[in-house]
């Protein structure tokens, strides 16, 4: 699979009907998993020199709209990374002390230091799409932070930070259905908020909240990738072949010592 083909280019315009969310780039269930596997190995070897040499660090956001999978994908696909060296943060409702600062405060302060990994499970997005679809706050204002997002992310990446950002496309069809599974098995009820199913209305007003965010902010330094992920194997494959990607770019090397390891005698 070519990542570039779920890349949004800088400077691109995005309609995400043009994406098909059960596309699965001709692989199979059976051939997804297996690579799938070899990526994850892969990521903890990456992810040990990364801890070891500390020049570097990597943030994955994800998006996605209700049920998109986000959950599941932190617990599978990083399923072999050293917890040591990776946080997720989870961006629920801003607190009063959170609205209390500017809108990038929050997210700032959650973002990985050198040597970690970072899982933002809803980001600093949440700000240029819950805040428009519900009209929390005049447009110039949201308008405005797509480029103090752009500005925050380039401020990142120039900081040592690789900033990988995925969108997990679902259909509203697919939605539907994962909704249904939800609740007909109790284990998952506590999953469920009855204001999800209000959110289902506004299908139409979040898909266009997301294209515009993807339009502004995808850039050479923090690139939008759109994962289609009506099938969760799919989804898997290409999120941990993007990460192991970006990991390898990196040239991570393991650093030399400040001693002599032959000089070195154990008694």
């Amino acid at each position: 699979m070519k990542s570039d083909n779920l890349l949004v280019r800088p400077g691109s315009k995005l309609k995400l009907s043009s994406h098909d969310p059960g596309a699965t780039h001709g692989y199979t269930k059976v051939k997804a998993a297996l690579e799938t596997e070899r990526h994850r190995a892969r990521m903890s070897e990456l992810q040990e020199v990364l801890y070891a040499e500390r020049k570097h660090a990597l943030l994955i956001v994800l998006q996605a709209i209700d049920a998109g999978g986000k959950d599941g994908t932190i617990r599978t696909v990083m399923s072999g990374v050293n917890p040591q060296g990776c946080q997720v943060t989870s961006f629920k409702v801003p607190t009063t002390e959170e609205l209390g600062h500017d809108f990038l405060w929050r997210t700032h302060k959650a973002v990985p230091i050198k040597g970690q990994i970072g899982i933002f499970n809803r980001s600093h997005y949440e700000d240029v799409l819950v805040v428009r679809v519900h009209n929390l706050i005049p447009k110039p204002v949201w308008t405005a932070r797509y480029g103090y997002i752009n500005e925050f992310e380039r401020l990142l990446a120039d900081s040592g930070v690789t900033i990988l950002k995925f969108f997990l496309h679902i259909s509203k069809d697919e939605q539907k259905k994962r909704f249904e599974q939800r609740l007909a098995d109790p284990s998952k009820w506590w999953k469920f908020n009855p204001a999800d199913f209000e959110e289902r209305k506004k299908w139409d007003e979040y898909i266009a909240a997301f294209e515009d965010a993807f339009t502004q902010c995808s850039t050479k330094p923090a690139p939008w990738y759109i994962i289609p992920s009506n099938k969760k194997w799919f989804r898997n494959l290409a999120v941990s072949q993007i990460i192991v990607e970006a990991l390898e770019s990196l040239k991570l090397k393991y650093p030399k010592p400040d001693f002599d390891p032959s000089k070195i005698v154990i008694e």
